[in-house]
């Protein structure tokens, strides 16, 4: 019998982990001869899902849980949850309901046919149309800008073979998106329509959007870095070209040719701005590059539930009849 880990990091989705645990029994079931692991990596809540999942994991021993020291953020813990997974194929599989447990016969399916990556790829979103439309250019910029072929429209849903989870974890880099286009290996894609969310709202902001995209582009690409170096070329040369037709102009027409303050300060304004944009490129770079070098852990365990016990059947665990029922209505 091999074995199969989901795993799911949370933070405040006490309304959903329940529903989501109970739909990832029944996909894992359904395919028959499977063990298997539910680990979730719960990022500190401030809700009651903690509460709820340690419901779950004393009447399942299936159901494993990590609760973090405090919120390490929406990269940090779903990449240290994955690498927990002890199965001979590990699935991230977000607490949101959006995507949806039932692809995972899928997954399987294909993942039975020798393809080590198995991603699912959201082709169409019943979330708001404009923020599906900027998160497809993204994805495009992303494919454009990077050293690598990337996955558009792929936010982590898949499935990972036991030796791309051995080569995951050799990578000293936290976006598992870029980690997994950079591995390399043949991958197989499910399309799906993602739903939009049942129960509260999206714990990711502005800010965390932005840090999201901008470490998509400084782990994938070094384009941005080589257009400071070009711009500054670039500009260079523009400076020498302005500088010899003011000179001529100048010797041309000595008496009647003022250059006045104008240009002087609009062209002043111009470059430090050029500057400022050029040294926040860099410093995004260094900054990436000094949360690696700092080899800091990706998230301190507070507690671990359930562990100590090995995977099993779907079918060893005493759910109650009237909680699916409930779940279900």
């Amino acid at each position: 019998m091999k074995t199969l880990s989901v795993c799911t990091a949370c933070y405040n989705e006490e309304g959903n982990v329940e529903e989501l645990y109970v739909r990832v029994r029944e996909a894992i079931a359904s395919l028959g001869s499977y063990r298997y692991e539910h680990i979730f990596i719960d990022n500190c809540s401030r809700d009651n899902t903690l509460a709820v999942l340690k419901r779950i994991a004393a009447r399942d021993k299936n159901v494993k849980i990590i609760e973090n020291s405090r919120n390490f953020g929406p990269v940090r813990s779903p990449m240290y949850g994955i690498q927990q997974g002890s199965g001979d194929a590990v699935i991230g599989l977000s607490a949101d309901l959006q995507d949806p447990p039932e692809l995972i016969v899928d997954l399987v399916r294909q993942w039975e046919k020798g393809t080590p990556i198995v991603i699912a790829v959201k082709k169409t979103s019943d979330e708001h149309d404009l923020m599906f439309w900027l998160r497809a250019k993204y994805y495009k910029l992303i494919n454009r800008l990077s050293d690598v072929d990337t996955f558009e429209h792929f936010t982590g849903f898949g499935l990972y073979d036991r030796k791309v989870m051995d080569l995951v974890k050799r990578f000293n880099d936290p976006y598992f998106r870029g980690v997994i286009a950079d591995i390399g290996l043949p991958h197989g894609e499910i399309v799906f329509n993602q739903p939009a969310r049942k129960w509260g709202v999206s714990k990711i902001n502005l800010y965390a959007l932005y840090d999201l995209a901008m470490l998509g582009i400084t782990s994938l690409s070094k384009v941005p870095l080589r257009l400071v170096t070009f711009s500054g070329f670039v500009g260079s040369f523009l400076c020498v070209l302005v500088s010899l037709a003011y000179f001529l102009y100048k010797l041309i027409f000595w008496n009647r040719f003022s250059l006045g303050v104008a240009p002087l300060v609009i062209g002043v304004f111009f470059f430090l701005s050029l500057q400022m944009l050029f040294m926040g490129i860099v410093g995004e770079y260094i900054g990436t590059i000094h949360g690696m070098v700092q080899n800091r852990p990706l998230v301190v365990e507070k507690e671990r539930i359930n562990f100590e016990y090995g995977a099993g059947e779907p079918s060893d665990c005493g759910v109650p009849a009237q909680d699916e029922l409930r779940l279900g209505s």
